[in-house]
């Protein structure tokens, strides 16, 4: 009975639309809706039903708080990170071997004479600064041109308020000039860049100069000066910047580079590569498994850091290696010569070799990445594979190729994959490019550009220094680039041991010396030589991948969850709750159209101020000429229109019934 009357009332709305009024609409959707609550309402005495409309407003309440929770949730697209370990035959690394120093030394001897005689006769000022502990022996003249391009000073802090700049290669200043020079600043005096402060706080620009202070009869706390990096904007200018160190040698070594890097960016490529180390000269043997290979199956590129690279199993000419078994070996064995007697004094101060373990057609970053081996050892290299797998947009800002990033990639050039390193890098060469007009050595050019140097772009230095420390333009660059969202990345276990053992040295230099230099003496020794070992550990590795913390299937069972569990309510609710909204909607849409007709009524009783003319009468109106009666006054005197013809109004009284006693004797009526 009760279906039935649902269905009746159902088609009834239906076919007649929902109720005329919000009221009876609402009485209606509380008498039939399966929500728990508003029954009551309708149902229960004054009292309850006020209590329970309370509790189904604070109910419904926390249901649209519970879902909004819900909602800003998934929209926040975490994500969660799970675990797994395989084990499968893995392609073996790509492995990339260099020389700490860039270059031989003989090779570039005559591009460097003027740069090493620079900065011996400054460290004999420094370290000897008393005329009579210094070298007699006569020198060639000093190209100071090329040292007061980057200079490097003294910085006196024997009062901190009041640092005094002492030039090195300036010795006539007297005590009373280093006075006069500590007062007179030049308006440049308290002018400096992006946070290079003297020690002690105070900020110091101006170009003063003075003789270094004598060692003799002074204490240590009384040797209070540091070495510094001047750099300026243009040369003789005042707006330069100083670069402090706490160590001059690491001072010596800082300005070292950037002077051998103004040489250097001058000189072709093909004669830097000429005159760094080959790769017959370096690799002296090469085992992979039980194969023998050589110098031939690396690939050379050229690394502004380190010179000559060779890389194995790059992948570019040829399919990628397979090892096949875990265990040292199975990996690739590797002896190398370093040369250590062809160091630049200066430029390297660290011997070994750098080796970087990287994927298949992937740039090696050395300098970020790399590890050293120290010559005299044997280096073994466990390998342990981690395989990252994150989640595209909108749960990361990640990209599969680069092809998304706003950033040109200037190491496509070597046919490279994307990765973050190329991009940051790149950032900061287009950084250099567009604001100091050139580019840095240590990086590929732009199309059009050429690498900076002291005599095309003499304030490059200071340039290159201030966008290295500007955080703003760091920014910028991290901003710009992505992480990839698929990478490999090989976990190291690494173990030395000296080798070759001093019983055994003698034959294997002979060996080596005689396979290198077909000569039977030895031109190999300890301080040159480096075995490395790289292999794989196991055959597990380990998968790190991103899920959706959220999805939508879990999204609509917690809402659901939590809208049973406030109101009792389930998917069907939410459609009667649509029902009443679209029914309201009706209802609105009548009562508007309503209000139009009364509109509209109201401005045709302003037209007909009486009562309007019903249509018979607007008909007889405008068909019968006898019931228009026209004003003869319009018309000009004794010009009157004779009537018109008109059809005269019917005669209703002959309708009527008569009785027959009123017919006269003419009447047709018939007798009975």
């Amino acid at each position: 009975m009760n279906l039935k009357k649902y269905f009746v009332r159902a088609l009834h709305r239906l076919q007649k639309g929902p109720g005329y009024t919000y009221k009876e609409l609402l009485v209606w959707y509380c008498d039939n809706t399966n929500t728990h609550g508003p029954k009551r309402i309708i149902k229960e005495g004054p009292k309850k039903k006020l209590i329970w409309f309370f509790l189904t407003l604070l109910f419904a309440s926390l249901v649209f708080w519970q879902w909004g929770i819900l909602i800003n949730t998934y929209l926040s697209y975490n994500v969660t990170s799970s675990l797994s370990i395989g084990f499968k035959t893995m392609k073996f690394p790509a492995v990339t071997v260099c020389n700490a120093n860039p270059f031989k030394y003989s090779e570039v001897k005559h591009l460097l004479e003027d740069l090493d005689r620079l900065i011996d006769a400054a460290l004999e000022r420094i370290l000897q600064p008393t005329p009579g502990n210094s070298s007699e022996n006569p020198s060639p003249p000093l190209n100071l041109t090329l040292w007061y391009q980057i200079p490097l000073v003294l910085i006196d802090e024997h009062d901190k308020d009041n640092p005094i700049i002492l030039d090195i290669f300036e010795n006539n200043q007297t005590d009373e000039d280093n006075e006069t020079a500590a007062g007179n600043k030049t308006s440049g005096d308290k002018e400096t860049t992006r946070g290079n402060q003297t020690p002690g706080g105070n900020q110091t620009s101006g170009n003063q100069t003075a003789a270094p202070p004598a060692s003799s009869n002074m204490t240590s706390e009384e040797k209070k000066y540091k070495l510094a990096v001047k750099l300026c904007s243009n040369q003789g200018s005042d707006n330069c910047t100083y670069r402090n160190f706490s160590s001059a040698a690491q001072a010596v070594t800082e300005w070292y580079i950037l002077q051998s890097t103004s040489i250097l960016s001058k000189v072709p490529l093909q004669d830097r590569i000429r005159m760094g180390y080959q790769a017959e000269d370096m690799i002296l043997a090469c085992l992979y498994g039980a194969e023998p290979c050589n110098y031939k199956n690396f690939t050379q590129i050229y690394h502004p850091d380190h010179g000559n690279c060779y890389i194995f199993n790059w992948g570019m000419d040829e399919e990628a290696l397979n090892s096949s078994n875990p265990g040292a070996e199975f990996g690739l064995k590797l002896i190398l010569d370093i040369s250590q007697q062809e160091y630049i004094p200066y430029l390297s101060s660290a011997a070994g070799a750098r080796l970087m373990l990287h994927q298949q057609k992937s740039f090696p970053f050395l300098k970020d990445q790399g590890i050293y081996a120290m010559p005299g050892t044997e280096t073994s290299i466990g390998v342990l594979v981690d395989e990252l797998e994150r989640m595209g947009y909108p749960y990361s800002d990640c990209t599969n190729n680069g092809s998304d990033v706003p950033v040109k990639n200037l190491y496509s050039q070597y046919n490279t994959s994307y990765s973050i390193q190329a991009c940051l890098r790149s950032c900061f060469q287009n950084h250099m490019v567009e604001i100091c007009g050139c580019g840095h050595y240590l990086f590929p050019l732009p199309e059009g550009v050429n690498y900076c140097n002291n005599d095309n772009n003499p304030g490059w230095a200071y340039c290159y220094s201030s966008l290295r420390s500007s955080i703003n333009h760091r920014q910028i660059c991290i901003d710009s680039c992505k992480e990839t969202c698929n990478d490999t990345q090989y976990k190291m276990t690494i173990s030395m041991a000296d080798w070759p053992s001093e019983a055994s040295e003698d034959w294997i230099f002979h060996i080596l010396s005689y396979e290198r230099d077909m000569s039977t003496n030895v031109t190999l020794d300890r301080n040159g030589i480096i075995k490395l070992n790289i292999y794989f550990q196991e055959y597990n590795y380990r998968t790190i991948s991103e899920s959706a913390a959220t999805t939508i299937v879990w999204l609509l069972s917690s809402l659901g969850g939590q809208f049973g569990f406030w109101m009792g309510g389930s998917v069907l609710c939410l459609i009667e709750f649509g029902e009443i909204i679209i029914d309201s909607l009706w209802i609105t849409v009548i009562n508007v159209i309503g209000w139009c007709k009364s509109l509209k009524q109201r401005r045709a009783r302003t037209r007909y101020p009486d009562a309007p003319p019903t249509v018979s009468e607007l008909v007889e109106a405008h068909t019968n000429l006898g019931f228009q009666h026209e004003d003869g006054g319009a018309l000009p005197r004794g010009e009157e229109l004779p009537p018109e013809p008109g059809t005269p109004p019917p005669n209703y009284d002959s309708l009527r019934v008569q009785p027959l006693d009123a017919l006269g004797p003419d009447s047709d009526a018939e007798p009975e």
